[in-house]
């Protein structure tokens, strides 16, 4: 049985840096580095050039990692997208998730800890370095509880149920698997699960819940 590549681009401005990564990542049999680039310009350029399943990139870059994200998701929903980043900003990690990121990784991570998250996020998964996430989550405590919970209250006991699984970064086919679904009937929850809350994708409806169990907490 043939083994299904994932096709990648990674883009930085620092050539020392692109090249490792992309080093790294070349050593496992299912990943391909297609592409590197150091722009904004150069994201858009080989990102409809390629059609990778996954690009990594930089949140400061020449014009700008979050406008490329932005860009690109916008135009090929289907790649996802690794923010490979310095910044510890909780502004840039809300951009970043907001233009469309799948995931928000900081720099200085492991080689054998990047190629688990690369394949988690080129699998469906969302990813965020857990102090950043926790930053966020005790930063806005409190400052929209009561609307979030109003809208957790209109999910039915199955979209809550695949939010939980959604929050615990199951894929889709493996909350199928786990609650004996088709991968269709969770994509249609999953539809549901977005609109009731009023979120544009998966990551941040995992942070509402995230949120909601801080809350809790």
């Amino acid at each position: 049985m043939a083994v299904e590549i994932t096709r990648i681009l990674v883009i930085d401005d620092h050539p020392l840096l692109r090249e490792g990564v992309s080093s790294t990542l070349d050593t496992v049999d299912d990943f391909e580095v297609i592409g590197q680039g150091g722009s904004y310009s150069d994201a858009i350029t080989m990102a409809h050039d390629f059609i990778p399943d996954t690009i990594l990139l930089d949140i400061s870059m020449p014009g700008g990692g979050v406008e490329a994200t932005r860009e690109i998701h916008e135009a090929l929903p289907s790649i996802k997208l690794i923010m490979l980043t310095a910044s510890e900003d909780e502004k840039d990690v809300m951009s970043a998730l907001q233009a469309g990121a799948n995931a928000y990784i900081l720099k200085g991570i492991g080689g054998k800890e990047l190629i688990k998250r690369v394949r988690q996020v080129s699998a469906g998964e969302i990813f965020i370095t857990p102090s950043l996430a926790t930053n966020i989550l005790v930063h806005s405590y409190n400052e929209e509880a009561p609307g979030q919970v109003d809208l957790l209250n209109k999910l039915n006991k199955r979209e809550s149920e695949i939010l939980k699984a959604l929050e615990r970064g199951l894929t889709n086919k493996q909350i199928a698997d786990e609650l004996f679904l088709s991968e269709k009937t969770i994509k249609h929850y999953m539809t549901n699960i977005l609109q009731k809350l009023q979120v544009k994708n998966r990551v941040e409806a995992a942070l509402i819940a995230q949120k909601m169990n801080y809350d809790e907490s």
